[in-house]
């Protein structure tokens, strides 16, 4: 009979997925192969056989974030209004962040570089971003250096998903102040027109409240 297989997918899967915890929760340097070994309750040659050593352990979580934000970013459906596009995405990228916590500390906290003025490849999360942003300046809506909207609908999203996962905001509060800061960024990267256009749409309604019933409507 063979020797029975110990470096096998689950092996793979369980040093992984403690890898991931322990450099989302420990300082880099304390995240060692003995010590991930022994929380997968695996053998350090596992680590090496598996992933070639520790930076090979910390590529295949990097590599897991990656994908996994692209996937989803990558899902969210394109329609006729670029600016209901990138909101969409917006909502994709906290969904993402707030559900695979332990990954999403780990793709920022200095595994992987954001830099969307650099070469972008063909499963780069900022792929999708960048691809609603130039629809968006093509058709008007936005004005700008695609590069600089890119990075301030990042840093942006990144500040409130921090907060929300330090537990910083509480779940209505996350919410409002969500729905409200990205609304408020993207409309400040909008032409005048189509500022101009949204700033009326949300003063029709206040408007109309104000008004006695039967006047006449000022437009």
């Amino acid at each position: 009979m063979g020797r029975p297989r110990t470096n096998d997918e689950a092996v793979k899967e369980r040093l992984v997925e403690c890898a991931t915890e322990m450099l989302a929760t420990r300082p880099r340097e304390s995240v060692t192969v003995r010590a991930v070994a022994a929380a997968a309750e695996a053998s350090t040659t596992a680590v090496y056989s598996l992933f070639g050593g520790k930076d090979g352990l910390i590529g295949a979580v990097r590599d897991r974030a990656v994908a996994g934000l692209f996937q989803d970013l990558s899902a969210v459906q394109t329609s006729e209004d670029p600016l209901a596009d990138l909101y969409a995405l917006a909502v994709a990228y906290r969904r993402w962040g707030c559900g695979h916590s332990h990954l999403y500390t780990v793709l920022f906290g200095g595994v992987q570089s954001f830099d969307p003025s650099g070469e972008v490849g063909a499963s780069d999360p900022i792929r999708p971003l960048l691809g609603a942003i130039d629809r968006a300046l093509t058709a008007s809506v936005l004005a700008g250096d695609a590069t600089s909207i890119a990075l301030s609908i990042w840093g942006t999203l990144h500040g409130l998903v921090t907060l929300e996962l330090a537990g910083a905001l509480d779940a209505t509060t996350a919410e409002v102040a969500f729905r409200s800061t990205i609304h408020a960024m993207l409309r400040g990267w909008t032409t005048v027109e189509v500022f101009r256009s949204l700033r009326r749409a949300e003063l029709a309604p206040r408007q109309a409240q104000g008004r006695c019933p039967g006047s006449p409507d000022p437009g």
